[in-house]
């Protein structure tokens, strides 16, 4: 079995790393493990095995000829049998699809907020799902959407699983030590930083003390000038700070004091399982999946989104109680470690592969 996970970037998004997790475990699984990405490369670039093949494009737009051309003759070169193609990608995918109509093409369906895409991505997107073997979607609500609104038969959910490297040690987090709150999600609207900042406000008001550390790819965007013009308005230019893109998750989080999510939609967010895996308590919103990893107020805490009165109050509850952080650290790690494994994940993705293939 030779298959290729298909990417646009390698930034340290959720979808990327699901995609350079996949590429790296198949390493050891399967007859040969290929990774593409198509627009960019990125931090993720160096967490890739030696094992694993690996493909630039370099695309500069949708119909980019040169690029198709490249990664058609990569397919066929290496006889690859499955593309497997995440988020974004599934457009240049069902393309080599046409090409080469033997392959079998996957899409993984990673994005919570799908629903507020423009029609004319959705339509393309339907269009393209015709050539789909089989979609894979990390919650239960994106594969009833997807069963709903395209033409793929068969749809499965796959849970995302956490893969961090603890010896890449690049970067020192501002701050003091033993009150740091840390929020992993790339700079977007739906990650609704503005809400995590309000709340930091409020709790900045009564602890002064705690800092925050936005960790993740941004661009020089109205979204990214709102964050800053907030911190500089309010004067917490020396409590929140942003570090962009990082390679060494574990590093960050083994400095952090306690995981946060203000999202205002999710498929399931690899961050808040890296925050499990790194021992952290965690205060996240309740969308998407994020209610399959914190069950119950045992294993952290799920406030409404939108509302940072709410997510304001449930990080006072944490940092005012030492004992009740660690317990519920210990019990989302233990959750973690169970439940969203590499060996499941793996087991069940190579079942979903076989039974596609032709």
């Amino acid at each position: 079995m030779k298959v290729l996970q298909l990417i646009d970037s390698l930034h340290a998004g959720g979808a990327e790393r699901v995609a350079v997790n996949y590429a790296n475990a198949l390493a050891s699984r399967v007859e040969k493990s290929f990774l593409c990405a198509t627009r960019a490369e990125g931090l993720l670039k160096q967490s890739v095995l030696k094992e694993v093949h690996y493909l630039f494009l370099n695309k500069k737009s949708s119909l980019d000829f040169k690029a198709i051309r490249k990664l058609n003759r990569f397919v066929k070169t290496n006889n690859i049998a499955i593309i497997h193609a995440h988020a974004s990608s599934f457009f240049i995918a069902t393309i080599i699809k046409i090409l080469n109509p033997k392959l079998v093409l996957i899409w993984h369906e990673h994005y919570g907020n799908r629903a507020q895409t423009s029609s004319v991505n959705k339509f393309i997107l339907k269009l393209c799902s015709f050539f789909f073997s089989c979609i894979i979607a990390v919650n239960k609500a994106l594969k009833v959407r997807s069963e709903d609104k395209l033409l793929t038969k068969n749809v499965y959910v796959l849970a995302n699983y956490p893969q961090i490297n603890p010896t890449l040690k690049l970067t020192t987090l501002h701050g003091e030590t033993g009150k740091r709150l840390v929020c992993l999600a790339n700079l977007r609207p739906d990650k609704d930083h503005i809400n995590l900042l309000n709340a930091f406000n409020e709790v900045f008001k009564l602890q002064p003390d705690w800092s925050l550390h936005l960790v993740g790819y941004f661009y020089e965007d109205d979204y990214y000038r709102s964050i800053k013009s907030f911190i500089i308005e309010r004067h917490l230019e020396k409590h929140v700070f942003i570090y962009g893109s990082c390679a060494d998750a574990s590093n960050i989080l083994s400095q952090s004091t306690m995981g946060v999510l203000s999202s205002k939609s999710e498929g399931l967010p690899v961050a808040l399982l890296e925050y499990g895996l790194a021992k952290l308590p965690v205060v996240a919103t309740n969308v998407g999946d994020c209610s399959k990893v914190i069950s119950n107020n045992e294993e952290g805490l799920l406030v409404e989104p939108i509302n940072h009165k709410v997510l304001a109050e449930a990080l006072l509850t944490y940092i005012n109680d030492l004992d009740l952080r660690n317990k519920v650290a210990k019990n989302l790690y233990l959750k973690v470690t169970s439940t969203f494994s590499e060996a499941k994940a793996m087991e069940s993705l190579i079942e979903i592969y076989k039974a596609h293939q032709k």
